[in-house]
């Protein structure tokens, strides 16, 4: 007897691998290389000039598109130090021109690598870079889309504590140095290695590197999405451009997974505004350049495979969501003491008289009159989170604290988090109320920019939000 037309079907759906039975889950990857073609290129990741005649490693843009066929959404990830909201918006708009995705859809992270080009366009080298990144942004996605094909995603976390360290501290009694205001704070950023003033940590590490991991119809690996609390590594070589450790990362994932040429590995950077590679309690022997970098990414890209390999199921029938949301947020506002103060340092001319003056102390009272002078009293920032079956991921654009990233895992109403720092923008520091209490670099005004409850704000619009992606049909 032959079978009819139905029990063919079933029969054919039987052979399927169990994900994709249903089959609704598509998903695409693509990596644009966005290396300057002109040098020497400005590399604005420090206070005194810093050009690089040539790049060391290439700097790329990576997207990760998904569709579950009625949400499509994108995750990318640019190799800068921490690109702006309009030059973001702008690649988003190309982007979407061509593939039909909602711009609000699009979630494009900074990695915060110091040894990537300046976005300005004060030259014309500047200017055509500008127009190269933007470009080649707007090609990573529109390659992704264009690769859609049937798959399958699991997410895990393993942990590396090894490579994280928090970089404030609270230093002995009577041994902490001026800031550049001529005042003294509670805790010191970067207080140097070994150093004997060392009392302890002001805050805790994020340890674990948490990976999206993508496989196609085949279960082969198709693309490989991982978020790590580490601010960056440095070490590059002098003068030469670099993707740090994201970038060397993203290199060694495909030997690490047995992937195909088609695959994609990106590293976003997390909640890692106060954490840095250094273990201040030692001093490590002395590194090559570039060494430091290659030894963060093999133990990244291990700890990787590592949480890759306890998914239990990469599953096809997850659905997809997007909220996106402006918050309004108060410029900080310097006092006319610090105005005074700052005016004061300026007006020093005599270099004996400067050098006599804290480190970097005019350089901060230039910034305490930009924000004095500042004509907006206001900021608002974009904020947005994603659903992607059981995981969900939050995008803030500031360099933020450890503690606002582990607060918003803990509260949040999905199993598995990621929380992406420098995501649509870059607005300088997140610290919460409780660091600014302390002081420090990171709460100065120059590197916060908004009010001190902020980070407050932020992380109770995102909660809402996370919930509102949960309560969804």
């Amino acid at each position: 007897m032959k079978a009819t037309l139905p029990c063919l079907f079933a029969l054919v759906l039987g052979m399927l691998p169990d994900a994709l039975a249903a089959a609704p889950l598509r998903a695409g990857a693509a990596a644009v290389d966005i290396t300057p073609k002109q040098f020497p290129m400005n590399m604005p990741g420090g206070f005194s000039a810093n050009l690089a005649e040539k790049a060391h490693d290439p700097l790329h843009a990576r997207a990760l598109v998904l569709d579950d066929g009625a949400t499509a959404l994108a995750l990318v990830v640019v190799d800068n130090l921490g690109a702006g909201p309009d030059v973001l918006l702008e690649a988003k708009t190309r982007a979407a021109a061509k593939t039909g995705l909602k711009p609000e859809n699009l979630l494009i992270s900074s990695t915060h690598t110091h040894s990537g080009p300046s976005l300005n366009t004060r030259s014309e080298s500047a200017k055509a870079y500008y127009e190269q990144f933007v470009e080649g942004v707007a090609e990573s996605i529109l390659r992704a889309h264009a690769s859609l094909r049937p798959a399958a995603i699991g997410a895990a976390a393993h942990p590396l504590p090894d490579e994280v360290f928090n970089r404030r501290w609270f230093l002995k009694e009577g041994m902490m140095p001026a800031n550049p205001f001529g005042r003294f704070d509670r805790v010191k950023m970067n207080p140097g290695a070994g150093n004997a003033a060392l009392e302890r940590p002001a805050g805790p590490t994020d340890p674990d590197v948490l990976v999206l991991s993508v496989q196609d119809a085949k279960r082969k690996p198709l693309a490989l999405y991982a978020n790590y609390a580490l601010h960056y590594v440095g070490g590059a070589p002098r003068g030469q451009m670099s993707a740090d450790y994201f970038g060397e990362f993203a290199r060694l994932m495909p030997s690490r997974l047995n992937a195909g040429p088609d695959f994609v590995a990106m590293l976003s950077n997390g909640a890692s505004g106060d954490i840095n590679n250094i273990p201040f309690t030692v001093t490590r022997p002395p590194r090559e350049p570039f060494e430091q970098i290659r030894i963060v990414a093999q133990k990244t890209a291990d700890a990787a495979w590592s949480a890759q390999r306890k998914i239990p199921k990469h599953r096809n029938d997850v659905r997809l969501g997007m909220v996106q949301r402006p918050l309004t947020l108060r410029y900080r506002r310097p006092s006319e003491r610090e105005v005074a103060e700052a005016r004061a340092v300026l007006a020093v001319k005599d270099p004996e008289a400067v050098a006599k003056l804290p480190r970097l102390a005019q350089n901060y009272a230039r910034s305490t009159i930009n924000a004095h002078e500042r004509t907006e009293d206001t900021l608002t920032v974009i904020l947005q989170t994603l659903r992607i079956g059981d995981i969900a991921v939050c995008g803030i654009p500031f360099e933020t604290f450890v503690e606002i990233g582990l607060d918003l895992k803990k509260r949040s109403p999905f199993p598995q988090t990621l929380v992406v720092g420098l995501a649509n923008g870059r607005h300088g520091y997140l610290p919460t109320p409780e660091h600014h209490r302390l002081g420090g670099y990171e709460t100065w005004i120059g590197t916060n920019q908004v009010q001190e409850d902020a980070s407050v704000l932020i992380t109770g619009q995102l909660l809402e939000m996370l919930a509102e992606l949960k309560a969804a049909p």
